[in-house]
């Protein structure tokens, strides 16, 4: 990792210290300066501000409404809306140029699921044709005659989304964020949090890597798998770890017609198109916790699991060539996969922003705007995103998320 060229803080004291500038304190920050109610000041500190190994940049930028959750379909629904109407909102902040679009590839998702678990899934499709969702359950013939090219032989059906799901521009989205909360005021600085200060039930003080301490308001947490290193400075604690995910993109010698939805096979493998190529990946074999500083690849992965599980489904992946290859990390919440969010139960302070397993980025729209919303009015005035709150875990009552990739 190239050694930053560490910026100072302006001032020595901020109403938001916000650590982590990828894609969720970048929402954080945006939301929190669009808000007519705020007028505070706001320090975002980044420690990889070329965000080479940040979990935004290393993702595979997809986002579905396929959950267990009710509340994580409409989190995602507003990640939809955002996404189509992110050159819209972003225009503002592009004075003399065109705003970017995220290149939305509404291609969706599909998930084999195999003959045990068909009530399950119909009982999710249901719950997420319920809220407002478009997904649909097909039955291995049906599944067959839509996708020709997947083999069904072992499958009790397919649950598919066709609309508002797919893929999109990670770094696009996040880069709009911090543009726009630049724009506004926030502050980003190239520094690392080393301390925190605390006095009692509350966080007074952070710690820079240059030596500066700034005061502070109220304290973010948006350190993704680092999550649990910020909290422990200030004496807390979530079930946050790194999980390492690879990712390959592969040439094939066979295309797939149509348009390809990314498919999702029982054992964890995806698969998507990328143009004329594919990216891949799964749950790697073991999946435990990894250092936050390796991000070395395990190639057997696609060799021994990942290869062959294709081969299964899709029978024309049967001469692959690996093009390239990328490991990032999960901020994997053990207790039950869903994002910690809210301010913690007597550290009054202390907001946490963390714990995705890999739903950060398609869920950082909702949770930025949660998150302002609950810093400025002390509660949520759009999406009620209180399930998902720190308490939860401190009495071990899981939130269980089934739907995890």
């Amino acid at each position: 990792m190239a050694i930053p060229a560490y910026k100072s803080p302006r001032a020595a004291s901020y109403d938001i210290v916000i650590v982590g500038g990828a894609v969720i304190g970048s929402s954080i920050a945006y939301w929190l300066t669009e808000n007519e109610g705020f007028d505070g000041s706001i320090l975002v500190v980044e420690r990889d501000s070329s965000y080479e190994f940040s979990s935004t940049a290393l993702s595979t930028s997809a986002i579905r409404q396929q959950y267990s959750n009710p509340i994580n379909v409409h989190i995602s629904q507003f990640g939809v809306e955002f996404i189509e109407s992110f050159r819209d909102r972003m225009q503002k902040f592009y004075p003399d140029e065109p705003a970017p679009d995220l290149g939305f590839r509404e291609n969706g998702y599909l998930y084999c699921i195999p003959p045990e678990g068909v009530e399950a899934a119909r009982a999710r499709v249901a719950l997420q044709r319920e809220h407002g969702a478009h997904t649909v359950f097909l039955e291995p013939g049906p599944l067959k005659e839509q996708f020709p090219w997947l083999n069904v032989d072992d499958l009790g059906g397919g649950s598919w989304g066709a609309k508002a799901e797919g893929w999109f521009d990670s770094v696009g989205l996040m880069t709009g964020f911090k543009r726009g909360a630049r724009h506004n005021g926030a502050e980003y600085i190239d520094n690392e949090v080393m301390a925190l200060g605390r006095d009692g039930d509350r966080v007074t003080s952070v710690t820079l890597k240059t030596g500066e301490t700034v005061d502070c308001g109220i304290v973010v947490n948006a350190a993704g798998p680092r999550a649990s290193l910020v909290a422990g400075m200030a004496g807390l604690s979530i079930p946050v770890e790194p999980r390492k995910r690879h990712s390959f993109v592969f040439a094939s010698r066979n295309p797939i017609p149509g348009r390809m939805p990314n498919v999702i096979d029982p054992g964890g493998t995806f698969v998507r198109p990328e143009h004329e190529l594919f990216l891949t990946g799964n749950t790697p074999t073991p999946d435990g916790p990894a250092d936050s500083e390796d991000f070395e690849t395990k190639h057997d992965e696609f060799d021994d699991y990942i290869w062959p599980a294709l081969y299964h489904r899709i029978p024309a992946f049967d001469a692959l060539k690996v093009q390239q290859f990328w490991t990032g990390h999960y901020a994997y919440n053990t207790l039950d996969h869903n994002a910690i969010v809210g301010f913690h139960s007597t550290v009054r302070n202390f907001m946490f922003a963390n714990g995705y397993s890999g739903h950060g980025l398609q869920q950082s729209p909702a949770v930025g705007r949660g998150v302002a919303e609950l810093i400025v009015h002390g509660e949520y005035r759009t999406l009620d995103l209180s399930p998902l709150c720190y308490e939860r875990t401190e009495r071990n009552e899981p939130f269980l998320e089934e739907a995890v990739i």
